[in-house]
């Protein structure tokens, strides 16, 4: 897996129900490394810190693969890398296959895979159109956040290369499905709760769906 591009955003003002706020949606490809470190990428624009950055999402991964997909969607937008606000846009990563746990080397940096991207209203703020996030849960691929390990710097054309997998199976396709689905497959949540890669916070929340007797 190979990264394409790197990217960074720059505080950038919008209006969102009436009200000005800062986002660091808006990120475009960096012409130089860019560095992991343990709660941020330097040089980064987090405007909310409650939901973004910290050690559990330091830096964020999407599929370089679904960009057609998405570009036949919305054809009228000025498209380059980044527009998901990711940090790292990586050439065929499949979701569905990279493990909650997974440990890689990346750049210079080794970083752990944390859990999947929730799309919010921003991600609509930066399309256009808040449609896409029941979109973007519908498809099924959010691209996952990872936790810096051992801090470093990543480069386009740099790899993505797994150096420990996770003993447990759960994927980043299978823990996404989970947090959107109104019945809760108990055997994937069994896998969800005892996965100690996830956030406590949020296996803490999933306690709740269990099923007298499923677990």
């Amino acid at each position: 897996m190979k990264i394409i591009a790197t990217n960074i955003g720059k505080p950038t003002t919008i209006f969102w129900n009436g009200k000005e706020e800062k986002t660091g949606i808006y990120k475009y490809p960096t012409s130089s490394p860019i560095a992991l470190e343990k709660e941020v990428v330097a040089n980064d624009t987090i405007a909310n810190r409650k939901v973004h950055g910290g050690p559990d999402k330091a830096c964020y991964l999407y599929s370089a693969n679904h960009y057609p997909y998405w570009k036949d969607r919305y054809p009228g937008l000025s498209w380059d890398w980044g527009m998901f606000g990711e940090n790292l846009s990586v050439g065929d990563m499949d979701d569905s296959q990279i493990r909650i746990g997974d440990v890689f080397r990346l750049g210079t940096a080794l970083v752990q895979v944390s859990q999947p991207r929730e799309p919010c209203y921003k991600l609509g703020v930066r399309f256009g159109d808040q449609e896409i996030l029941r979109q973007f849960i519908e498809y099924g691929n959010p691209g996952t956040y990872v936790r810096v390990l051992e801090e470093g710097k990543v480069a386009a054309g740099d790899t993505l290369e797994l150096v420990e997998a996770s003993k447990n199976p759960l994927t980043i396709t299978q823990f996404f499905s989970l947090l959107y689905a109104k019945e809760k497959d108990q055997e994937i949540l069994q896998l969800a709760l005892s996965n100690t890669s996830l956030p406590q916070g949020k296996r803490d929340k999933l306690k709740r769906f269990i099923k007298k007797g499923a677990i």
